[in-house]
């Protein structure tokens, strides 16, 4: 039996994200996305595979792509074209900007800048849909990405989700939806929708937008449970996961995890300060994130994080980091300051820089040194692309 060549190359070598635009492109539907023993979500065999390598193609970490998109900077002078700026750790770009949402910010994990912009696309009719996540009523998945086409649909999307999620059952029904589509993901996803794009040209028009959102790593669905577990929760019994519970009276980094306790029906939360540093250490990350050198989301049309830099750090409401790439996305933020939508400021370059040094750190400086030790095979294709 043929062996898909993604999983040949990436998922037996623990570099998949679980994205599932393999799963999109395979002609013969010989995949299917399961979960792993570790709580990610791959690609498995489900079928018979005419390894002709069209899943390879789409894998945002495909260690042997094509040339004319073999790093950022090819798919960004492809898909980012009126962006007039680039720096070489943040890609193309229109103009940084920091600042949150007047009417989506407490509802959001941030500063609801994201919650805003789509809001626009929908309002504007730029898009018909938006794929984004929400909770999920599968066993096994808490969160799972849906179609979204109305403001009360996007609310309930309105927060960050630290759990696995997969573009799969979303992209199946790409195809069938009558309008154009905006997507949400981190650096990875957004990375193999223009890979989708460049293989598929009905693709660019029918998804003429991507918000990129900033990434210090792809948790597993144990990140979760663990979580639970600190705050007195077996997992079995844990329901509805809530990642940033904002403190309005603290900092914006003392967030606390929060979930309900289905076996009492009752809330239970827990400062993420007092389970220690689950971000700097690594803890639940995905091996495939030590392999990433795209800290910024440099593909999407509009790149979001958080404001980890003074002032902004200190109000728990929560402050958005914001990258424009395309003449659209700028012109949504500058108008949102203009009519008094958005509380915005110019953000200088080597501000927004402090404010992602840690992963600049990891995922450019010490990318070779974790290749050349885990990888070798990838030294030559990833080493080059910073």
């Amino acid at each position: 039996m043929n062996i898909p060549k993604v999983l040949d190359t990436v998922v037996n070598n623990d570099l998949c994200i679980g994205c599932c635009l393999c799963v999109y492109a395979c002609p013969s539907k010989a995949l299917k996305m399961e979960w792993n023993e570790y709580g990610f979500l791959i690609p498995t065999l489900s079928g018979t595979c005419d390894s002709n390598g069209d899943c390879l193609q789409v894998c945002p970490f495909n260690p042997f792509p094509e040339k004319e998109v073999s790093t950022e900077n090819e798919l960004g002078d492809i898909y980012l074209t009126t962006a007039p700026s680039h720096h070489p750790q943040i890609g193309k770009y229109n103009a940084i900007y920091a600042g949150h949402s007047n009417e989506f910010r407490l509802t959001s994990s941030s500063g609801g800048i994201g919650t805003y912009i789509f809001t626009k696309l929908l309002s504007n009719g730029i898009v018909d849909y938006v794929f984004s996540v929400k909770e999920s009523t599968k066993p096994g998945s808490h969160y799972e990405y849906a179609v979204s086409s109305s403001k009360e649909e996007l609310l309930q999307a309105s927060k960050t989700r630290y759990f696995p999620v997969t573009l799969s059952e979303v992209m199946s029904k790409i195809k069938s939806l009558d309008g154009r589509i905006a997507i949400v993901g981190v650096a990875c996803f957004i990375k193999a929708v223009r890979l989708a794009q460049y293989k598929e040209l009905t693709l660019k028009a029918k998804i003429p937008f991507l918000v990129g959102i900033i990434c210090g790593g792809v948790k597993s669905k144990s990140f979760a449970e663990y979580l639970a577990s600190k705050a007195g929760i077996e997992k079995q019994n844990m329901q509805t996961p809530q990642f940033r519970i904002k403190d309005y009276e603290s900092t914006a980094g003392d967030y606390s995890f929060g979930c309900i306790d289905k076996s009492i029906n009752e809330k239970k939360t827990i400062k993420m300060r007092t389970v220690g540093d689950m971000w700097g250490t690594g803890l639940f990350k995905a091996n495939a994130c030590d392999f990433c050198d795209d800290v910024t989301t440099e593909l999407a049309d509009i790149s979001l994080g958080d404001a980890w830099l003074p002032p902004y750090n200190k109000d728990g409401k929560g402050t958005n980091v914001i990258v424009t790439r395309s003449t659209i996305a700028d012109k949504l933020i500058q108008d949102g300051n203009e009519n008094g939508e958005l509380t915005i400021e110019t953000l200088p370059l080597e501000r927004f820089l402090a404010s992602q040094q840690g992963s600049f750190n990891h995922r450019h400086t010490g990318l070779s040194v974790r290749i050349k030790k885990n990888n070798p095979y990838l030294l030559k294709d990833l080493a080059m692309q910073k």
